[in-house]
């Protein structure tokens, strides 16, 4: 385990700057009047993002045309694991938020065993820590990258870890910072290493109080500096530079927190906008506003899930939606005459920024 950090001024300033950037965006979901509606979709981006970080090629398109029962464009695997990712991130932020269980083994191990159930990764002991020898890169251990501990010491290792989350006398963001990189170098587990690493992060987050929902996920920040990611981890491994390592963390957890707070603005301001527009159409204005109720909570839709969802027979909601497409508040994607899928576009565009 790293010892006792002392900020050096320039840490505590950026230190400083995270807690700043993390409070806004806390404070901005109080302003929300359901704050489920964005949750919806930000843990689904969080979910491509986190599995195009590990190679699947499905988009945030693809995840919620699958979840409508919509074929996507993209092998089925990969928008399984993307599933898998949602599973798994919900079990986790339930269990720290219920007091089920705290950030613990115990709870990254069911984390890890969602995650790969049933998709690439399912023969490699899902739920359990490895009981053998894995490496980060390379062909064989000798010209790997980087060889994790051996198998046998990986259960103290993640007691010291835990330890080390909840009795360590350091700042909250920097004992995150320091367990993630201590998760990575671990590599508890035979597969998954790197999105339970990354879902660990939001986990103590959310289960110490700092946001009241999980809206900040680091995953597009790693992304868009995947070099100087791997290189940071690395260079604490091999020289001990934890001051680095913390700098580019808390640089990320107050980028995205800053990108986070603005994109829920936007967005709410898009829905109000689209709402205030719907009521001015007149007739059908009822429909019409039930519909986009749905659209802002799963973005991607169907009659038949609106039919479900509201209880409206075909006719207003065939109606409502040609009522929404004259707006533009809805696009039909498909371009096919039966089977047709609409998605809420400007919704759905911001929140694929980042993700191509």
């Amino acid at each position: 385990m790293a010892p006792p950090i002392v900020l050096a001024p320039r840490l505590q300033a950026l230190l400083d700057r995270a807690n700043q950037e993390l409070g806004r965006l806390d404070g901005i979901t109080t302003l929300l009047p359901d704050p489920q509606t964005l949750l919806y979709t930000y843990v689904r981006k969080e979910a491509v993002l986190s599995s195009q970080i590990e190679g699947t090629q499905s988009s945030l398109s693809d995840l919620l045309l699958f979840e409508n029962e919509a074929a996507p464009g993209v092998p089925i695997g990969d928008v399984a694991e993307t599933a898998n990712y949602i599973t798994a991130m919900s079990h986790g932020i339930d269990s720290v938020r219920g007091d089920r269980l705290p950030v613990s083994a115990r709870l990254l191990r069911e984390v890890h065993g969602l995650l790969l159930d049933g998709v690439r990764g399912t023969d490699k002991a899902p739920g359990a820590f490895r009981r053998d020898q894995n490496r980060i890169g390379g062909s064989s251990p000798s010209d790997a990258r980087f060889v994790p501990p051996p198998w046998n010491l990986v259960p103290d290792a993640i007691g010291n870890l835990e330890r080390y989350l909840h009795d360590a006398e350091e700042p909250l963001l920097v004992r995150v910072g320091v367990a993630h990189a201590q998760f990575e170098t671990i590599h508890p587990f035979l597969d998954g290493n790197g999105r339970v690493g990354r879902l660990l992060i939001t986990l103590v987050l959310c289960a110490e109080g700092v946001l009241r929902e999980p809206l900040l996920y680091l995953s597009l920040y790693f992304k868009q500096h995947r070099d100087e990611y791997y290189e940071r981890l690395q260079r604490v491994r091999t020289h001990g530079e934890w001051e680095e390592w913390l700098g580019f963390f808390l640089r990320g957890i107050a980028e995205v927190a800053r990108t986070a707070t603005d994109t829920t603005a936007r967005i709410v301001q898009m829905i109000e906008r689209d709402r205030a527009r719907i009521s001015q159409v007149g007739r059908g204005a009822a429909s019409a506003l039930r519909v986009h109720e749905i659209a802002v909570r799963s973005v991607v839709l169907t009659p038949r899930r609106v039919g479900v969802a509201t209880g409206l027979t075909d006719p207003p909601i065939y109606a409502a939606f040609r009522r929404l497409e004259d707006l533009g508040v809805l696009t039909e994607t498909t371009g096919r005459q039966r089977g047709k899928v609409w998605a809420y576009a400007e919704y759905l565009s911001i929140l694929n920024e980042g993700t191509g």
